[in-house]
């Protein structure tokens, strides 16, 4: 069975994005990241693809699985799905034992609905944005795992600190 797993590093008061961008850059939240994904299918939008560094397109060592409204894009190197759940369902049908959705908010707010693990990336500072996560609704989740940190945010200058928390969902 494959696990349906939505990982993302949210700021205090909800920042995932600005300018397609993320506004941090923790060293150790990336390293967290391609920990986690390394092998396994990841799942995110087109605008989320776009974003990625030219260098990481498609993200390497991952199928790379990119959602899209619009019929007449490419994203080379990438399997291509205009429908989310048909993108859920085909992973599911590889038999792997894990996906990734990996953003943007519209693939999060989908992802959230079908995910069995929640790995979040709790940053303790508020960010300057404009794509924020969908509120989440903790009841559905039971913590597993939290481990702190301190790090220094590259791109800002300053010291912050964060946590990576991993939520598995509650049976219903």
């Amino acid at each position: 069975m494959t696990d349906i797993v939505v990982i993302v590093a949210i700021a205090q008061n909800g920042a995932i994005g600005k300018n397609n961008e993320i506004p941090w850059h923790i060293k150790e939240d990336f390293l967290h990241f391609k920990e986690k994904t390394m092998g396994c299918p990841v799942i995110m939008g087109d605008k989320t693809y776009d974003s990625l560094p030219a260098n990481s397109r498609p993200l390497p060592g991952r199928e790379n699985i990119v959602c899209t409204l619009l019929p007449d894009y490419k994203a080379e190197g990438a399997t291509l799905f205009h429908d989310f759940n048909k993108a859920i369902e085909y992973v599911k049908g590889k038999g792997v034992e894990k996906a990734f959705v990996i953003g943007g908010a519209t693939i999060y707010k989908l992802g959230m609905k079908v995910a069995d693990v929640f790995e979040l990336t709790r940053i303790y500072h508020d960010y300057d944005a404009d794509a924020f996560y969908p509120e989440i609704d903790f009841s559905d989740w039971e913590e597993i795992a939290k481990d702190d940190h301190s790090g220094i945010d590259i791109k800002n200058k300053m010291n912050v600190k964060f946590s990576f928390i991993t939520y598995k969902r509650k049976k219903q």
